[in-house]
């Protein structure tokens, strides 16, 4: 198996509607695969994978990156209304803490 298929980031779970395991990869977010147990279904989409990888290498498209392989620097710019800002300010103010921290425990809650 392509070194690179490993380090994509899978998810198996049961689905009702199918009555069976689905496999995804968040990177390819068109890609599934379904089988009565987790591995089958971890070793289907590999198998996918690992194709799709070939095809846009062959091609000469880019391969996604793994997410895991991104490098990210802490910070990331979010607009809000001025209405919402003033209510996260007071919010953590009355938290006494800074906005920044105070957005940082509510994304953490989520």
């Amino acid at each position: 198996m392509n070194d690179i298929v490993r380090r994509y980031t899978y998810r198996i779970q049961w689905s009702d509607e199918d009555g069976e395991y689905v496999a995804t990869v968040l990177e390819f977010s068109g890609l599934s695969w379904l089988a009565s147990n987790e591995l089958e279904a971890l070793q289907g989409l590999h198998m996918v994978v690992e194709e799709t990888v070939k095809d846009l290498q062959e091609d000469g498209e880019r391969v996604p990156t793994p997410i895991n392989d991104k490098h990210y620097s802490g910070k990331f710019m979010l607009r809000i209304t001025p209405e919402e800002h003033r209510r996260l300010a007071l919010a953590a103010a009355e938290q006494h803490v800074s906005i920044n921290r105070y957005a940082e425990m509510k994304l953490a809650e989520a």
